[in-house]
């Protein structure tokens, strides 16, 4: 094996040789909007739409980056600028009692790459691929683990590549999420479970962290890599992070699977960017039900202003690979619209994960592995009202930072809620949003601006329009649980939007180095 790796690494420096990274820094990422991608469930080499993949058999299904490259378009065209991808290293190879590692977090050998999603050159070819469209690829890397079929004594270290030795990893313990206070043991202890065991390494010890750093340093450059997705961020040592995001030289946007935003927001010391699991939980609960609370998600929002460092290097979404398929809860569309909604125009950078912009509801089940569906059934369609929403907001979000070159470093402000409605204002843009549901009935609702006077309005998704009066209120016709997004006419100009003109090309983005203070503060 030693004498393999060593031929891996060669080759793979030599790879190195002919590609340098994008170096995209935090700043280049605020602008963007993430398409989530599982590499193994959106689209083939050969390019079926009807291959089978049963989810609850956690098999390999055939997803390829050829596959991908080949359904850039259908990305692009929803308005997406950026993919993140699923892990590219070596995993477990055999079958488990929880089936196959091809989501990518059971890796084994860091030099070699997942044949099942294709080679060295054909990931190249998906990074070129993207760069020439003006795209950026974020890869998903694990540090905290490795994985391994059976129990934690049966762990034969010298499986695993480079780090194999014992001494390299933590002894067996479980990790106990209810007290978060004790970072040694979430640091220390391994996650998983005894079945596929997942061993935990010292990332705290000088030769894994520093093997860590030449190991990034060269997936990034090798492969042109322009930001990363960390995996257990809260489960590794956090002085381990600093050096590593200087080896990697690109921006990085940790998972901190916990519901306390304060404890999520602390992770901004330690990596540019986390994701908004502070929010999600409430934004969650707030719309899939017509009882969901309203007011908790106004308090988390506020929380998430104040302990976050940079609320614009977030991330923002409402689904991902382990957690439930909204739909899946709920049916109903018009929820669906208002949870979208709120993430494409949130604080951050939106992350929209593959199949949401179809409605995927995780037949099956809600979570793991039933919300890991083959995209390719949709037969991408761009017809999709959810495709069409997401490519519609994601046209706004651009015109709007096109248009006020302040609009990233503002913060979203609740400025209305009730028990079923909230209103957010960021900048000019105001979002008025209902959990009411598809059959909901018809109302006016009265909400201030909070300065915004003598101004007509035009709502995004309906082209209608309302004025505010010299006090800045605005009457919102309200009707079957409908978001209404609102965003001044004068401004819509260039945009394409509503009988809008389009510009020829998009203005430059806003510097994220100048931060302006949002006038309304």
């Amino acid at each position: 094996m030693y004498s393999k790796n060593i031929l891996l690494i060669v080759a793979t420096l030599g790879l190195g040789l002919c590609h340098t990274a994008a170096a995209a820094s935090s700043s280049d990422w605020r602008t963007r909007s993430i398409y989530q991608v599982l590499t193994d469930r959106f689209a083939r080499t050969d390019g079926s739409t009807s291959a089978t993949c049963n989810t609850g058999d956690r098999l390999y299904c055939g997803g390829s980056y050829v596959g991908i490259q080949n359904h850039l378009d259908y990305i692009q065209d929803a308005g997406f600028d950026a993919i993140w991808i699923s892990p590219v290293t070596a995993q477990l190879p055999n079958d488990t009692a929880y089936g196959y590692a091809y989501h990518g977090y059971w890796q084994q050998n860091l030099y070699e790459l997942n044949s099942n999603f294709g080679t060295a050159e054909e990931l190249q070819a998906l990074s070129t691929a993207l760069h020439d469209r003006g795209m950026y690829l974020m890869v998903d890397v694990v540090v905290n683990h490795n994985g391994w079929d059976g129990s934690p004594s049966s762990v034969n270290y010298a499986d695993f590549y480079p780090f194999n030795k014992a001494s390299q990893y933590h002894p067996y313990c479980g990790i106990n999420y209810d007290n978060t206070v004790d970072s040694a043991n979430i640091e220390d202890c391994w996650v998983g479970d005894t079945t596929v065991s997942l061993p935990d390494l010292r990332t705290e010890d000088s030769d894994v962290a520093t093997g860590y750093q030449t190991w990034i340093k060269q997936l990034v450059a090798n492969y042109s890599i322009d930001g990363l997705r960390l995996d257990t961020v809260m489960e590794v040592d956090t002085a381990f992070w600093a050096d590593f995001e200087t080896a990697a030289g690109v921006y990085m946007i940790g998972e901190v699977d916990e519901p306390n935003g304060t404890y999520v927001c602390s992770f901004q010391n330690y990596v540019p960017g986390v994701l908004n699991y502070g929010t999600y939980f409430p934004l969650f609960a707030a719309f899939s039900s017509t009882s969901g609370d309203m007011d908790a998600l106004v308090d988390m929002i506020n929380t998430v202003k104040y302990f976050c460092k940079d609320t614009s290097l977030i991330g923002s979404f409402s689904e991902n690979h382990d957690q439930p398929r909204f739909a899946s809860v709920t049916g109903d569309m018009a929820a669906a619209t208002n949870i979208i909604s709120y993430t494409m125009l949130a604080d951050g950078i939106p992350i929209i994960y593959e199949g949401q912009e179809q409605h995927y509801n995780a037949l099956g089940g809600s979570s793991d592995p039933y919300n890991r569906e083959a995209i390719w059934f949709s037969d991408y369609s761009q017809s999709a009202p959810l495709y069409v929403l997401v490519k519609t907001l994601n046209t706004l979000r651009k015109h709007i930072f096109s248009d006020d070159s302040s609009y990233l470093n503002y913060q979203s402000w609740p400025i209305y809620s009730d028990t079923t409605t909230i209103a957010v204002r960021k900048g000019y843009q105001i979002s008025v949003l209902s959990n009411k549901g598809s059959n909901g009935a018809s109302y006016t609702q009265s909400i201030n601006t909070k300065g915004i006077t003598n101004t007509e309005f035009t709502e995004i998704l309906s082209c209608a329009t309302l004025s505010s009066d010299s006090n800045g209120n605005i009457v919102v016709p309200m009707g079957q649980g409908q978001a209404r997004l609102y965003y001044p006419t004068s401004r819509l100009s260039g945009s394409g939007l509503c009988g809008a003109s389009s510009k020829a090309k998009m203005a430059r983005s806003p510097s994220a180095r100048s931060v302006a203070r949002p006038f309304y503060a």
